[in-house]
């Protein structure tokens, strides 16, 4: 490129394209076709423009927009946790005369010991299916590889703290109408949108974690539900329009918390059982869940759930910010406390 330059572009006009801010091959990028003007295909005289195309997958087009804007700030919150830790080993290796190598070959953590691979294998055995003497060797591997991972990240947190790190890049968030029953004041400083399926054994799963969120933060974090009843589970929309009916009667949390106790007895007639058990107007309830009065508003969460990214359950959204999973109670408070502290609370 640099021998065509040099020998087919006139010095003089090069200069001035580039003193203003020109450059040819942006022109066609200002000039390019509006999706409804730009022509894919003609058939039998009749255009097929990319709007047409993307009006048939804009599901598809909207999840791939969110999986790039995604791993764009993936990537960008990467490179800023590098750069802020590069400066901060600068600065501690000035302050105390030593490079950074040497700063970072002193983290050293804890030595595994025996009892700690009996008490990781113990606590996970459920889920390895080798006798402990033969994985005894990759659990203490595991263990060391952690231990190093938390004396590191131990290590930063001082150094963020002693020099006082002051993160200015906002999460990504995606706009999630907080519409449902709910648990907590509306005017809550951390809002938790919780897209769920009765019948999902992952959402029965994260119940207790999330009721320890509530116990930990009060009134400080306001819980919102939304139905998302998915294909695969037979029982699940009968049983999201089941709690909704039960809302009409102001028992939509009684509700819950029963299908969700015992996820197999969700058919029809044992939701209505459930619906008399909890003292409600039978003939009400059975009239309501027989009517299929909810069932579109159960279609619009799950419409608005999709739209949002959701695509399995459960799916929580913090202030917009987006947990995918039956996550531990610690990834739930984490965001939390980021949340109340951008907030000042």
């Amino acid at each position: 490129m640099k021998s065509i330059f040099r020998h087919r572009t006139f010095p003089g006009f090069l200069a001035l394209a580039l003193g203003l801010g020109v450059w040819l091959p942006a022109c066609a990028d200002q000039a390019k076709a509006k999706p409804e003007d730009n022509v894919l295909a003609v058939v039998n005289g009749k255009p097929i423009t990319e709007a047409d195309v993307r009006a048939s997958s804009a599901a598809q087009f909207k999840q791939l927009e969110r999986d790039y804007e995604m791993q764009k700030y993936q990537l960008l919150q990467g490179q800023l946790q590098q750069a802020v830790q590069d400066r901060l080993l600068d600065t501690e290796a000035a302050a105390k005369g030593v490079t950074k190598e040497q700063l970072l070959a002193d983290i050293k953590p804890a030595a595994v010991t025996d009892a700690a691979i009996d008490a990781f294998y113990e606590e996970n055995k459920a889920r390895i299916p080798q006798p402990k003497d033969q994985i005894a060797g990759q659990i203490r591997q595991y263990l060391e590889q952690k231990g190093q991972f938390e004396a590191r990240e131990s290590f930063f947190k001082g150094l963020e703290s002693k020099y006082k790190v002051e993160m200015k890049l906002e999460p990504m968030r995606t706009e999630v109408a907080a519409v449902g029953p709910a648990k907590g004041p509306e005017g809550a400083p951390v809002t938790i949108v919780e897209f769920s399926d009765f019948e999902c054994p992952f959402c029965a799963r994260l119940i207790p974690t999330l009721d320890q969120v509530k116990a930990k933060y009060g009134d400080k974090v306001r819980l919102v539900f939304r139905q998302f009843p998915l294909g695969m589970h037979a029982n699940a929309q009968k049983a999201a329009e089941a709690s909704l009916c039960a809302n009409d009667q102001g028992k939509f949390w009684e509700m819950h918390d029963s299908m969700f106790k015992n996820q197999q007895q969700l058919a029809v007639d044992a939701l209505k059982a459930k619906a008399t058990e909890l003292g409600l107007n039978a003939e009400a309830f059975n009239t309501c869940l027989d009517s299929g009065k909810y069932a579109s508003k159960v279609s619009e969460d799950m419409e608005a759930g999709t739209a949002a990214g959701v695509s399995g359950t459960p799916a929580l959204f913090i202030n917009g910010r987006f947990i995918n999973g039956a996550v531990p109670l610690e990834q739930i408070t984490e965001v939390i406390d980021d949340e109340l502290q951008r907030k000042g609370v």
